[in-house]
């Protein structure tokens, strides 16, 4: 399972990086940071480092396992494994061939899941390391595979993925406020409905505003 995940992401991002510039968000980092951007793309770069190792801890623990998981514990960790595998692969899909419609070039991609997560693939990418987690249910230190998703979750959400990629998409997608106001971020959803002006007056509950003079 997690050669295939490999396989699969280390092929998407080569197609996607191999004749494109740098990461704009590495690009936006070393702007911000100015003369102090080598030393501290080292320390953002060591903490990539750290942080791989955590994940490690989702394939050393199932390999040193003395007993055979459980028949249900193996089937939703493959479930799991495969929903988050399928899950990821289609919206890469969706969001390249979004990029590739010339009638949609700074547009919001809302293509399948991303009509209910703003960052589907993190959700699904995320998603995956659970499997891991149900797998070493029952086993020696089978709780330390709870790190891997957190921690893929929290760099994410909070350090490498999300805020630098909304800071840019806000300013370069026409939309992109609203979607973030309509969309999850995350765990894909139904979308909420934009709040309007017309709905303010409509609500009789809702305090109006008072007209500027």
């Amino acid at each position: 399972g997690g050669g295939v995940w490999g396989l699969r992401l280390g092929g998407h991002l080569w197609r996607r990086n191999r004749h494109g510039p740098e990461d704009p968000r590495y690009a936006a980092l070393r702007a911000r940071w100015g003369r102090h951007a080598p030393r501290r793309m080292l320390g953002f770069f060591m903490l990539q480092a750290v942080i791989s190792l955590l994940l490690s801890i989702a394939f050393f623990v199932p390999a040193w396992q003395m007993h055979t998981p459980s028949i249900p514990a193996i089937v939703i960790a493959l479930c799991i494994g495969f929903a988050a595998l399928a899950g990821e692969a289609a919206a890469d899909r969706q969001l390249r061939s979004h990029l590739a419609d010339p009638s949609q070039r700074g547009q919001v991609c809302r293509r399948g899941w991303w009509r209910y997560s703003r960052h589907p693939n993190y959700f699904f990418e995320s998603l995956h390391w659970c499997a891991y987690t149900v797998w070493s249910i029952g086993q020696p230190w089978g709780w330390a595979t709870l790190v891997p998703p957190f921690a893929m979750a929290w760099l994410l959400l909070k350090l490498s993925g999300v805020p630098l990629l909304e800071a840019r998409l806000v300013e370069t997608r026409v939309g992109y406020r609203e979607y973030m106001a309509t969309t999850h971020a995350f765990i894909p959803w139904p979308p909420r409905r934009a709040h309007t002006d017309t709905d303010a007056d409509a609500d009789p509950h809702r305090p109006s505003r008072s007209p500027r003079p």
